[in-house]
This record gives C-alpha cells, structure tokens and sequence, in this order.
C-alpha cells in the first residue's frame, strides 16, 4: 500500500512566500495586480475563476475578472488582452478556457505580453520551455515536479514515463524532465503496450483526459505516480486518469483533487510575482539601452 501524494503542505508554502512578495511590492508602492478574461457559458471555468479571486485575495494580489457573453468576436477578446499587455498596472493576464468555438484560443494567447503571461501560453513562453531560457512556464508542469521534489522524489537519473503529449502539460513537461536530467518516454493514446512502457519506469506522469486509463495492474511497488489529469465525471465529481485502487501497488500517487491541481493554482500567482520581476527587468535594460 503506497502513499497519497497530497499537495496541500506545498502550495501553502508557496503561497507563504508569495504573499511575502506582494507585501514587499506593495511597500514599494507597487500593487501586483493579475487581469482574467472569462467567456461566459461553462461553469468549471467560471468556478476556477473565482476560485482564482478567493486565492489572490488571501496573497494581497488585486484581481480583476472580465466575463463576456458567448457571442462575443475574436477580436473583443483580442482587443481586451491587448488593453491590458499596454496597462501598466496590469502584472499577470490569465485566459479561461475553453473558448467557444468560433475564437482561437492560440489567436487570443498570441496577443498576450509574454512577460505577463502567467499560464505560459503565448508562442515566446513556449519557445522559453523548450530552450530552457527565461520565462514564464506553465504551471500544470511545473506542479508536476515540485510535488515530486516535495516528497524526496527527483527525477534526476530516474525513467519517466510521461503519458499524454497534448500542448498544455505533455509537451512543456517532456523539455523540463529533459533539464532535470531524467530519462523521459513519451506515450500517448496509439502508443502499442501501454502497460510495458508503465511498468518499466521509476516515475509515471499522467496527462490524458482520460478517466481511470492507467490501473493498479500498470504499477510496480516502487513506481512513484503523478495524476495531472482532470475529468468532468456524470455526477458532477471529479476523476484523475489513474484509477484511485493505484494506491494498492504504486509506492505513491497523488490523488485528483487535492494533487497537482491545488499546487497548479498556488504557482499561477508565483507566476504573477516572477512576472513582475521580468517585466522591471525588461524596463531597466531598455533604460540602460538608449
């Protein structure tokens, strides 16, 4: 029988030292202050948001939510993050998703200030993951490791077996395992043998959509297990792609809720206060170019 990977202890310590940070700012006369656009017409999102408010609130960050009707243009939202990559009182833009069909979410990101993009979406910040360069990561990945790292897992020298390669958590995830000095293999929904590929590695990072995908039979007792999958179930509950019995074989798992997702939100802000500190980097340098 392993042992759940709770995240609770690891956002709170983030959250400690984040609104440490948004004290300081403040004192300096500097109000950190992050913008969310939301279109209106799907409940988890519009929940997440003002799980977001309550959050921000607690650390001394303003928050300012935008919720516009579904019939809104591509342009309007457009036009809104743009407004706010120009405003100076603006640190971190967040974007909801998903977006109705008729606006692209790439289009929209794309038009975000990358050194205010703390979801870690715009082509510069994607780019940044890759290289290893400065910048703003997304948090879903970074949860990822710093549970891992929070319960003495590293996954330095370790196999990993990532399974899920969408753009949002697989993708960032496999280049930031790659500078952690792990040993990744990527599976995905036509990757032959599964179960051979699971039971063969030290970690296994889940990252489908795909509720209960892998099961108690894929896991050897000293596979360490993280869950960053998040499925609507019929009832209204949530379910991560590992099935919960994991438990009885895997040496860990972190549980959905309570994992990846509540360490997610807390290094959303951490992502706020970091931006800050680019963009007055950014501002300096220019001072210093001219």
């Amino acid at each position: 029988m392993g042992i759940w990977m709770k995240a609770k202890e690891a956002a709170e310590e983030v959250r400690t030292e984040v609104a440490k940070a948004a004290a300081e700012y403040r004192a300096e006369g500097i109000v950190p202050k992050v913008a969310v656009l939301l279109v209106e017409g799907d409940p988890a999102s519009a929940y997440y948001a003002e799980s977001k408010r309550k959050i921000a609130a607690k650390l001394g960050i303003e928050f300012e939510l935008l919720a516009l009707p579904p019939e809104s243009s591509e342009r309007q939202l457009i036009d809104v993050v743009t407004a706010w990559s120009r405003d100076e009182r603006v640190h971190g833009i967040m974007l909801e998703l998903p977006l109705p069909r008729h606006i692209s979410a790439a289009a929209v990101a794309t038009a975000i200030d990358p050194l205010k993009d703390v979801d870690g979406v715009t082509p510069a910040n994607k780019l940044a993951v890759m290289t290893g360069e400065p910048g703003l990561y997304p948090a879903t990945p970074q949860s990822c490791i710093r549970l891992l790292r929070a319960y003495g897992y590293s996954p330095e020298g370790k196999h990993v077996a990532l399974v899920g390669r969408g753009q949002t958590v697989g993708m960032p995830l496999f280049h930031m395992l790659q500078r952690e000095q792990a040993t990744v293999t990527v599976c995905h929904s036509r990757t032959a043998d599964l179960k051979r590929h699971v039971q063969g590695a030290d970690i296994v990072i889940a990252a489908v959509g795909r509720a209960g995908l892998l099961t108690k039979e894929m896991f050897r007792g000293e596979t360490v297990v993280i869950d960053a999958g998040i499925n609507e179930m019929a009832d209204g509950g949530i379910a991560g792609d590992v099935a919960p019995d994991a438990i009885e074989t895997a040496a860990a798992v972190s549980p959905v809720p309570g994992g990846v997702g509540t360490l997610t939100t807390a290094l959303l802000f951490e992502n706020a206060i970091k931006a800050i500190r680019l963009q007055r980097q950014a501002v300096k340098k220019g001072a210093e170019a001219k």
